[in-house]
């Protein structure tokens, strides 16, 4: 309604100042024509700013219209139009055609679609007025906006619901939680549609929220965490600022206390007693005990502390992280014969301690603890547990070295056992007096195998067994010289054949496995079977060295190549050792700088002009011939006496190759039958060794066979008789190799005429199959016909 009066009163103000017109714009105050805004010789910074009685270039138009005919939006006119039809209104821009429509002859704008200003909030269009007939403009084209109207069609939302808060226990009144925010898609500059106001709905007494800014705050002082944590708020937003018929929207705000630390540990009782065994290890856990404490995270760590008790030293408190328990454990090992019983006082204390909170009480807590001392069985203890002795390793057999004493604790006082863990002395070196603990060597020691002997020696009571105790004795075996100190590595001594008089050509040292208490002395010279040589002398460094020297010059490797050179080495124990070491000394051609380029005895020389180039073609000759022998050598071996005639396993060897079928008698090219028929006449001596029940079996006789030749014979004959003479040769011999196998052909398939072809057998079997219907078959079967008739029967050997 209110669109239609504006409207209306629109087109009112047109009609009145029409004369006043010169094309579409009404007038100024002034008199002076509207022009396009498009026109810079008339944009408004040029013109004169003075108060205008109407805009014309902007209409209204009101969203969600539910008529159900075109909503009217304006009219436009030209003075060109006299009302005789010449002039055509042309509507262009932003929704033109699809949403607003203007009638060509009278120039009103009716929009034909319901709007919606949160999709779009205004369209701008563009006017034109043009002859009806020539369609050329009679006025400038002039552009105008039609805005949409406001209504209140959204209700407030809130984005960012539901929402999470916490809020610390026992804030004063009025502490800030949240704040929430509701946002509303109409406009808010047109009247209260975008106005929002926000109330709670649910969640008082507890909290309270503003309405203009949707701050929510706690609205009773001292809120209690361990009475209640967490609360549920309901908050609404409405606008029309909260007036009646104004839309409205809801969220939820789920508020939680967070812990402060207003509440002290307490002990659920004031004395606490424990029992423990004197033989628990260090540092093992006599007991545990924990103080409550009402609040959570690190408000509830605590610390604990023994603070008084007749304890001190023994027992220790620690706190367990995890379940913020005291863990009391233990520092030395008890004793129920010593003292039977403990008395702790225990003292609990927060970790956290908020200062505003300290009139709550004190945050600590005192109990007493009792741990008593249960008796056991006790092994016996060496005293002291770990003994060192020492024994000279030329010690005899059975010399006593010590001895090692041990007690029962227990007030029965057990007779004790004594014994050598024998896993500690495996080659039993030791042994140990039973009743005494007397330690004596059984074998010999040697310190150089095993300076240090580390026993576990075993006390066992009499009464019981079980109980047994361990000591530990470390045997130390001292040094005497008993062994020669010799070269201290292999030397290697390489002469110059150029080494001038008194050079030094060595220098040696030595090492003794022994170790005298003040250290070794080393004192070297030539044996006396080379103190004479002419060639080396050995001078002495007296600092456990000794450096050889050679006596003259001009060494030759053609006329001796090396030397050896007894040194004699003498240590300083007492009785000193000596011994006799060989050193090497190998002659060298050596360059300028006397480093050596070869050694030893000399080399054959290539003969004058063989340059190595041909010495390794020689040899590469050499190689090749013996290659050779060995393949020929190989192949000769691997060559055997043949069974049959080489003709006759040229044969075989093509019946072995012939696997395909063939085309039948037509088929000329898969095999050959003319090597069959040049075979030679088969030796007597095959033929007699035919035993008369196989050669029945023929049609033709031995004999026959032996005077005719495969030639005079019919293709399928001669086949046969090969066939059948090796089969018989190969069953006869019990020397030869199985190279003929039986080939079973055991089903053809369903549905066959033939049936099956399985009945191929030795000469022994006494099938009385018949092939006469394979004649009937037509000309490509002629040759099964022949060979599996009546007058022949043919078994199939497969070489």
């Amino acid at each position: 309604m209110n669109f239609l009066i504006c409207s209306t009163i629109w087109l009112l103000s047109v009609h009145l100042l029409r004369e006043n017109m010169s094309c579409w714009g009404l007038r100024s105050a002034d008199g002076t024509p509207d022009r396009p805004h498009s026109d810079p010789k008339y944009s408004w910074e040029t013109l004169q700013r003075q108060k205008r009685n109407w805009v014309w270039n902007q209409f209204f138009v009101l969203e969600e219209y539910t008529g159900t005919d075109p909503l009217y939006v304006g009219k436009l006119h030209s003075d060109v139009d006299k009302g005789d039809g010449n002039v055509r209104y042309v509507l262009t821009g932003s929704g033109a055609s699809s949403i607003f429509t203007i009638d060509e002859k009278t120039g009103d704008i009716h929009a034909t679609k319901r709007l919606d200003r949160e999709e779009q909030g205004y369209y701008t269009l563009h006017a034109q007025a043009v002859d009806s007939k020539t369609n050329a403009p009679v006025e400038d084209e002039s552009e105008f906006i039609v805005k949409v109207q406001d209504i209140n069609d959204n209700e407030p939302k809130f984005l960012d619901g539901p929402y999470t808060a916490g809020v610390p226990e026992m804030s004063p009144l009025g502490t800030m939680v949240v704040q929430v925010t509701a946002t509303d898609a109409d406009d808010p500059t047109y009247g209260n549609s975008a106005r929002v106001v926000y109330s709670i709905i649910h969640g008082q007494p507890y909290f309270s929220v503003e309405p203009k800014t949707g701050i929510i705050r706690t609205a009773l002082p001292n809120m209690d965490r361990e009475t209640r944590n967490q609360y549920v708020l309901i908050i609404q937003a409405k606008d029309m600022v909260g007036q009646m018929g104004g839309l409205s929207g809801t969220t939820s705000v789920t508020v939680t206390l967070t812990d402060v630390n207003d509440n002290p540990p307490r002990f659920s009782r004031k004395s606490y007693q424990y029992s423990v065994l004197e033989s628990v290890p260090v540092p093992s856990v006599v007991a545990k005990l924990k103080a409550a404490d009402a609040d959570i995270d690190s408000n509830a760590e605590m610390d604990y502390h023994i603070i008084d008790g007749d304890a001190r030293g023994v027992f220790n408190i620690t706190t367990d992280e995890d379940t913020q328990e005291g863990v009391i454990f233990l520092q030395r090992p008890l004793d129920y014969e010593t003292k039977s019983s403990f008395s702790l006082k225990i003292e609990a204390t927060n970790r956290n301690i908020d200062p505003q909170f300290l009139t709550f009480g004190p945050f600590s807590d005192t109990a007493a603890v009792k741990v008593i001392v249960e008796d056991v069985n006790e092994p016996p203890v060496f005293y002291p547990l770990i003994r060192k002795l020492m024994v000279s390793e030329a010690a005899r057999v059975g010399t006593v070295i010590g001895m090692v004493s041990a007690s029962d604790p227990d007030s029965s006082s057990s007779a004790i056992r004594y014994s050598i863990d024998r896993n500690t002395d495996l080659e039993r070196f030791f042994n140990v007096d039973a009743l005494t603990g007397v330690i004596s060597t059984a074998k010999a020691l040697d310190r150089e195998l095993n300076s240090v002997h580390n026993l576990t020696i075993l006390a066992t009571e009499n009464q019981d067994p079980s109980q047994v105790g361990r000591g530990i004795v470390l045997i130390r075996v001292m040094d005497i010289n008993d062994n020669a100190p010799v070269f201290a590595i292999e030397y290697e001594t390489l002469l110059c054949e150029n080494a001038a008089p008194g050079q030094v050509i060595q220098t040696i040292s030595a090492v003794d496995k022994d170790e005298p208490p003040s250290g070794h002395r080393f004192y070297f010279s030539l044996a006396f079977s080379a103190s004479n040589n002419n060639n080396f002398t050995l001078r002495d460094n007296k600092d456990n060295t000794a450096s050889v020297l050679t006596k003259h010059a001009d060494f030759r490797r053609q006329e001796q190549s090396l030397y050896l050179l007894p040194v004699l080495i003498v240590d300083s124990g007492s009785p000193a050792l000596s011994s006799t070491n060989t050193l090497s000394v190998r002659v060298c051609d050596c360059d300028v700088d006397g480093i050596p380029q070869a050694c030893g005895t000399v080399a054959f020389s290539l003969p004058q002009g063989l340059s190595t180039g041909a010495l390794l073609a020689i040899l590469g000759c050499i190689i090749t011939l013996l290659v050779l022998m060995l393949l020929i050598m190989a192949m000769l071996r691997r060559r055997k006496a043949p069974l049959f005639l080489e003709d006759e396993r040229d044969v075989r060897e093509n019946i072995v190759r012939y696997d395909d079928e063939g085309g039948g008698e037509e088929d000329t090219e898969a095999f050959d039958m003319v090597a069959l028929r040049n075979l030679n006449i088969i030796r007597d001596s095959k033929v007699q060794d035919i035993s008369p029940e196989t050669a029945s079996v023929y049609p033709y006789s031995a004999s026959a066979i032996s005077r005719t030749s495969y030639k005079t014979l019919p293709d399928n004959i001669v086949f046969q008789e090969f066939i059948w003479d090796r089969l018989k040769v190969t069953e006869v011999d019990p020397s030869a190799p199985p190279y003929d196998s039986l080939q079973t052909y055991a089903f053809e398939g369903n549905g066959s005429v033939a049936d099956s072809l399985s009945t191929l057998e030795l000469p022994s079997s006494d099938s009385e199959q018949s092939y006469d219907y394979l004649s009937n078959w037509g000309p490509r079967f002629k040759k099964l016909a022949d060979l599996y008739g009546t007058d022949c029967e043919l078994n199939v050997i497969v070489k």
